[in-house]
């Protein structure tokens, strides 16, 4: 499945290869990422169309929803074809009206693997990330102890690999220090430039980085130059957001979402478009303004 991977290929650990161009299922779920998809059988198209397009990298969790996206995903897509990897998350769950609360007990952990097995339909899990922060973002902190639970579950033969999201560059390394981390999972694009040096690391390391949000927080000026270097390329913001992300790194692993096969479509196009180095540096200019 990976010959035609959109954005080439990641490779993780020797029996984890990705495309770098994946599917982010999150948006699967009803509004507010709450109950089951306006349309199951559009959402079900979505997905197989992502895995015919070559994506073979699907990021998803039980807590969306929760519980419904990955059953729609097993819907669509099991038995799960060879090469096809689903990466989830644990560490938060939903509340009532809608919240995001962290959910890093051991008790909380220890059920939140086991119904990501089951409901998409697993013996085991490729990749989980342990979410550490919040809706705001990384929060300081040791991440030891919910850590040490999630690689108990792997040596169990529960998950193959794991990773962490919505952490800073010292909870990476602490997990560092207990087991091996594949990927990182943290809020980055053009005008969110935090983590500039963080990603640098990871490819240095093998790491991969997978950045959420490619359009999230932009102000109406960021959002302007974004919009006149799209138009000049004949492209769509989007589609410029993640060309420019594939080309920052190459330990960059992006996920877009959508509910739209067209939308799709769009999305991995973006791996196809090769950003001059006018239009670059015109975007990180956008960065290097907040920053300053």
């Amino acid at each position: 499945m990976t010959s035609n991977a959109p954005g080439g290929t990641f490779r993780l650990a020797d029996d984890l290869v990705l495309s770098r161009l994946g599917y982010g299922a999150m948006q699967l779920a009803g509004e507010k990422v709450m109950g089951p998809p306006k349309d199951r059988d559009a959402a079900i198209s979505v997905l197989r169309a992502a895995v015919e397009a070559g994506v073979t990298h699907i990021d998803t969790s039980d807590y969306y929803g929760p519980h419904t996206t990955n059953e729609v995903i097993r819907e669509a897509l099991h038995p799960y074809p060879d090469g096809l990897h689903l990466v989830t998350k644990v560490g938060a769950k939903r509340s009532p009206d809608g919240g995001w609360p962290s959910a890093l007990g051991r008790d909380e952990l220890v059920q939140a693997v086991h119904d990501n097995l089951e409901h998409l339909g697993l013996d085991a899990l490729d990749v989980v990330n342990l979410r550490v922060g919040g809706a705001m973002g990384p929060r300081r902190g040791s991440l030891a102890e919910p850590f040490a639970v999630l690689l108990e579950l792997q040596q169990q033969g529960l998950i193959r690999h794991l990773g962490v999201s919505n952490v800073t560059a010292d909870q990476l390394a602490e997990a560092q220090t207990m087991g091996e981390v594949v990927c990182v999972q943290n809020q980055y694009n053009l005008a969110h430039r935090g983590d500039d040096a963080l990603i640098d690391s990871c490819a240095r390391q093998g790491i991969a980085y997978v950045p959420f949000f490619p359009l999230g927080g932009f102000s109406p000026l960021q959002s302007g130059v974004l919009d006149e270097v799209a138009a000049g390329l004949g492209a769509s913001p989007m589609q410029v957001a993640l060309a420019w992300l594939l080309q920052r790194s190459p330990a960059i692993l992006a996920i877009p979402g959508t509910s739209s096969v067209a939308h799709l479509r769009d999305n991995l196009a973006a791996a196809r478009l090769t950003l001059p180095r006018s239009a670059v540096e015109e975007l990180d200019a956008i960065g290097a303004a907040k920053a300053a």
